[in-house]
């Protein structure tokens, strides 16, 4: 079993559908995510991110968003984890400015 999370920005983008690929909520996502939002999120939660640029999110092979290896922390599931990582990112869109 891998160490760690691969998550796409792809994830979280409130244009997407379930079946396009959104793994969060419609009400928690955030939308044009980026790989590196995804990283300081990642960081302020207290893991260890590490930005991939050049991959693609296999469900859309057409755009090089990038993708963030997060190593696992015991006791968290996935879906945790992006849960917790979709209210981070709009704490770091909040505080950018952004919505």
């Amino acid at each position: 079993m891998p160490d760690h999370f691969l998550v796409y920005p792809a994830y979280f983008d409130a244009k997407l559908s379930r079946a396009g690929g959104r793994r969060v909520p419609q009400p928690d996502a955030t939308p044009d995510v980026t790989a590196d939002e995804i990283v300081q999120a990642a960081k302020r939660l207290g893991w260890k991110p590490e930005a991939e640029p050049d991959k693609q999110y296999p469900r859309r092979f057409f755009a090089y968003a990038g993708r963030v290896k997060i190593a696992k922390r015991s006791g968290t599931s996935k879906e945790r984890a992006l849960t917790a990582l979709a209210a981070e990112l709009r704490k770091v869109r909040a505080q950018a400015g952004k919505k």
